[in-house]
Formats: structure tokens, C-alpha cells, sequence
């Protein structure tokens, strides 16, 4: 029965294209710091590192059930988003050649702390390519693509509801993250 007013759209559905179209705002955001000429650099990165973190479902610590199955189920769903023709149209060429660059791999995306940084210094070094295109009078602050991922990151972040993209295992086998060093 369907009554009106409601949708038929299941709710991992509506809220991965919620999300999705907040992860778009995030990336138009942090594209008004930047000259024009950047803003599709920007939304490839911003769209990427969602994707990766939405495809990290995973490696996330449990949550109670059900929550923890509609996490998985609206994850799942919005990695496939991200990769979709409505969202991926126009920054094609982007998406590839910051994929030529990036990982191939990132599946320890979430558990190798290296792989992080090294996927952090990839899109800095991405958008300092792009940004060193423009002429003299345009380019921005030097540390701009640091600055402008550093943000994306934590936009990401709140979208998806991640604080913090830890794994369940980050921590060593034996280690104990939370005894201080004396």
C-alpha cells in the first residue's frame, strides 16, 4: 500500500542519492576558493575519496543491528551512485587521470595508514598539477590543494557520517591504542 505523499524509493535509495547530492555541494563548496578552470579537479577528488570511503563499509567499526545492515546497504549504494553517469558526467577525464594516478588497488585503503597518506598526497599533487595549468595572474595560494583536501576530506567525512575513517583492525594485533607511553 502506498500512501500519498510517499515515497517508493527504498531508504538506503534516498538517503545515497541524499548524500550524493551533499557530497556535490561539499565539492562546489570548496570549488568557489579556487579559480573556475579547477572546479571539475575538485569534484573528481571530492567524489573519488567518497567513493573509496563509501566502499570501505567493511572495514568500519560495527554498529548495532539493524543499524549496522542499513550502514552496509546505504554505502553499497552510495559508492554505486558516485560512480554513475549523473554524477560522473563531464569529469570523466578527470576521474582517469586521477585514477591513473592514485592506488590501483584500495582495498587497505581503510586499515594501511601509508595508503591513506599516500592517496592524500595524490590528490594534493593532482590539484597542484592542474592549478601550476593556469596563467600566472590565476594561480591560487600555493598551499591551496593541500588546504582544499584537507577540507574535502573532513566535508567526506561528515557527509558520510565517518569522524573518523578507522578501521575495526587499525590498531596492531597485541596493541593496546589506548595505554599511554610513559
Amino acid at each position: 500500500m502506498i500512501v500519498r505523499g510517499m515515497s517508493t524509493t527504498p531508504p538506503s535509495e534516498a538517503q545515497a542519492k541524499e548524500c550524493a547530492d551533499e557530497i556535490l555541494r561539499a565539492a562546489a563548496s570548496w570549488a568557489k576558493e579556487a579559480p573556475s578552470e579547477l572546479t571539475p579537479a575538485i569534484r573528481a577528488v571530492c567524489i573519488r575519496l567518497a567513493e573509496m570511503v563509501a566502499d570501505q563499509r567493511h572495514y568500519l567499526s560495527p554498529l548495532p543491528e539493524p543499524q549496522e545492515s542499513e550502514r552496509r546497504e546505504m554505502l553499497e549504494t552510495l559508492a554505486d551512485w558516485l560512480r554513475g553517469k549523473p554524477v560522473t558526467d563531464g569529469i570523466e577525464q578527470d576521474l582517469q587521470e586521477l585514477a591513473d594516478l592514485e592506488l590501483r588497488s584500495t582495498g587497505s585503503w581503510a586499515i594501511v595508514p601509508t595508503a591513506q597518506a599516500e592517496w592524500i598526497t595524490t590528490a594534493i599533487q593532482f590539484l597542484d598539477r592542474r592549478a601550476a595549468q593556469l596563467p600566472d595572474g590565476e594561480l591560487p595560494d600555493p598551499y591551496w590543494p593541500d588546504d582544499g583536501v584537507a577540507g574535502i576530506i573532513v566535508s567526506v567525512r561528515a557527509v558520510i557520517g565517518v569522524d573518523e575513517l578507522q578501521a575495526r583492525y587499525a590498531a596492531p594485533p597485541g596493541a593496546n591504542p589506548a595505554r599511554e607511553e610513559s
